[in-house]
């Protein structure tokens, strides 16, 4: 166990059909009657009445009870619908025994059709009355009870510890099964003075917690949150592992959220994460994906993310204060703003409030009316997702907090078709300093070479080729081995070809990954000085361990550049061909292990460049090799390059200095 000191510092389709609307995750409800008065509340519910009752005689009680009837309209949950085929795939890829298709397809096949069918929502309003009191009671309970509970403030109560639901799932008790499942962790702990630091107390339970897998992915989530059955099934998306530690947490009376990311800087998908505040105030982020430590500071964390969010269970009024715009006309994800802003406690002095003059807008909207909202926008392949708001003072339209390396666009939302129209041309933020760079297409063209649709930052696999070397032998062992080529760089290509002039002739070739790297690698080709059209053909070779699986040395030369070989331990991978005779090598051919997104032979592509507030098509072409040329693109212009024929993996890119920048 990493043990947590106070003072100390320390060091995913994407996500789930849920997020048409990002923040319409974390949100409320589209119930018409939003804003109400706790009578109005209490008339629609009379049932309500109880709860107050039972609180009254302890002062917090019946405030914690108000606290949450106040705030009951602005949530909702699945009120009717099967959610059996969804359960069921969770259950099945939380076994660990599934993949996450397989998990879908067993399910489809079972029920006759995946995911949730027909589900009926209801206000929380008319929540049963009963449910809410044992749940006050059960939240007292462990604030009250708990070493480190005289730490925790009412209002930290009151978000996140109290609350009895995280999203629009279906709600039942479930405070005491969770509360009896981990108290005895708890109990186990020294009573010494960490125990009153919430921070350590969730290092403990990570401890424990990550004895035994947990299994990720973003593909067999539905529009409907899981609910506390995440708890047992321990496999999903980000959000529903965040979901689970959450209840867990919150279960214990350890006041634990969701911060999230409306969209990440340099991928097409959102992204959760667990928080928890020590008795000083600082903020810790966690997950139970990262196995490789606890608790962080936030302020160390390394994602790019643009915005923050924390998921409330109160509405935050000041926002809407802010925006002073009618229910209607408010984008669908700030409408009911259970949320609050938390971008500067992770992006410390790498937080801007960035300023657009007027005449930045595009001609067409140049008249736009100084109360108008308007929205801060980041990329998501051909959409742009809502992430931030805001209003022209005096020419200047102002987002505050902003975290840089990442590109935005500003867009109105109209309230009569219910769309976004993109009013400036997208602009990059720098990282380091408060750089704006707009993407204006020119009148002057270039011809631009492309060799991806996706950029390296989930290629992670092409990094652990740099320093791999080719070496050649006539010693089946590979003693007194020559170096035919090493690597110098990651891949930037599907198929690397080099020149190899060595007159010697051997008959055992191999590439061997650098330690550290698992021999990751995807496809070798050694050619011959007589033929170097062809490559040469052998028994394949290599370590024992690394023979068996979907990740063997086999594939390395099974002419296939989407299968792969990962040697099981990081060291000590090699993959190879022993031939009948010695045989002079002319060129090789390598390409790193991947995730499909480098250009493909006999696949059709289209380049979109974006102008005039839209993606506009350059043109369609089958590639004929691992690139693509088109002619006569527009400078500086902001571009996406999809793929007809497979994959959904596709980011926005700038052209510069003859290379694809991804942004």
């Amino acid at each position: 166990m990493i043990e947590y000191r106070p003072t100390m510092k320390q060091t995913s389709k994407a996500f789930v059909s849920l997020l048409c609307s990002v923040f319409g995750l974390f949100s409320c409800t589209d119930h018409s009657d939003i804003y109400l008065s706790r009578d109005r509340i209490l008339e629609m519910n009379p049932g309500l009445q109880r709860v107050l009752d039972h609180c009254r005689g302890d002062e917090e009680k019946m405030r914690a009870a108000e606290f949450l009837i106040d705030n009951l309209p602005y949530h909702k949950g699945i009120s009717y619908t099967n959610l059996a085929s969804n359960k069921l795939a969770y259950e099945l890829f939380g076994s660990g025994e599934y993949t996450q298709f397989e998990s879908r397809d067993s399910a489809a096949n079972r029920y006759g059709y995946w995911g949730v069918k027909n589900p009926m929502f209801q206000s929380d309003i008319y929540i049963n009355p009963d449910f809410l009191i044992d749940n006050i009671d059960w939240a007292f309970k462990v604030w009250r009870e708990q070493p480190w509970g005289k730490n925790v403030d009412f209002e930290q109560f009151c978000e996140y510890i109290l609350p009895y639901r995280l999203g629009n799932e279906e709600i039942y008790p479930w405070r005491e099964k969770i509360y009896t499942q981990f108290q005895p962790i708890i109990d186990a702990i020294p009573n010494d003075s960490n125990i009153q630091h919430p921070p350590y107390i969730v290092s403990v339970l990570l401890d424990s917690l990550l004895k035994e897998p947990f299994y990720f992915t973003g593909e067999i989530s539905s529009e409907i949150r899981v609910g506390p059955s995440i708890v047992e099934t321990r496999g999903g998306s980000c959000l529903d592992l965040s979901d689970m530690m959450a209840y867990i947490c919150r279960a214990l009376g350890i006041p634990c959220g969701i911060d999230f990311m409306p969209m990440r800087g340099d991928n097409n998908a959102p992204h959760s994460i667990n928080f928890v505040e020590d008795i000083d105030g600082k903020c810790y982020y966690f997950s139970i994906l990262y196995r490789m430590g606890r608790v962080f500071h936030c302020g160390l964390i390394r994602d790019v993310y643009g915005k923050m969010y924390r998921q409330t269970f109160s509405v935050n009024k000041e926002m809407v204060k802010q925006m002073d715009t009618p229910l209607k006309d408010i984008h669908p994800s700030f409408r009911y703003p259970c949320i609050k802003d938390v971008t500067s406690i992770y992006a410390n002095k790498k937080c801007w409030n960035l300023k657009l003059a007027r005449n930045k807008i595009l001609p067409d909207y140049k008249d736009i009316a100084d109360d108008k909202l308007l929205y801060l926008c980041m990329s998501n392949r051909y959409s742009w997702e809502v992430v931030d708001f805001g209003k022209f003072r005096n020419d200047t339209l102002t987002f505050n907090e902003c975290h840089g390396g990442v590109t935005y666009c500003i867009g109105q939302y109209d309230s009569q078709w219910g769309g976004l129209t993109m009013i400036t041309n997208p602009f990059w933020v720098e990282k380091d300093s408060l750089h704006l760079k707009f993407f204006t297409p020119e009148e002057e063209t270039e011809d631009v070479t492309l060799l991806n649709k996706f950029g390296m930052v989930t290629e992670f696999f092409i990094w652990r080729m740099t320093d791999g070397i080719f070496e050649g032998s006539n010693n089946p062992d590979f003693k007194n081995a020559d170096t035919l080529y090493q690597i110098p760089v990651a891949p930037q290509r599907l198929c690397t070809r080099v020149q190899i002039n060595n007159p010697k002739k051997y008959k055992y070739l191999r590439y061997k990954g650098k330690e550290g790297s698992y021999c990751d690698v995807s496809e070798v080709g050694f050619y011959s000085v007589d033929n170097l059209d062809q490559p040469l053909a052998g028994k394949i070779i290599g370590p024992v361990e690394g023979s068996k699986g979907d990740h063997s040395y086999f594939n390395v030369f099974d002419k296939k550049t989407d299968t792969s070989y990962n040697h099981p331990t990081p060291d000590g991978g090699w993959a190879g061909i022993a031939l009948d005779t010695p045989v002079q090598i002319g060129k090789i051919m390598y390409t790193p292990r991947n995730r499909d997104n480098f250009v493909r032979k006999g696949d059709t592509y289209e380049l979109f460049v974006f102008k005039s507030g839209a993606w506009l098509s350059h043109g369609i072409q089958t590639s004929q090799s691992d690139s693509l040329l088109y002619h006569d693109v527009p400078k500086n212009a902001l571009l996406l390059l999809r793929n007809h024929t497979r994959g959904v993996a596709e980011r926005i890119f700038e052209y510069e200095n003859g290379k694809q920048v991804y942004k």
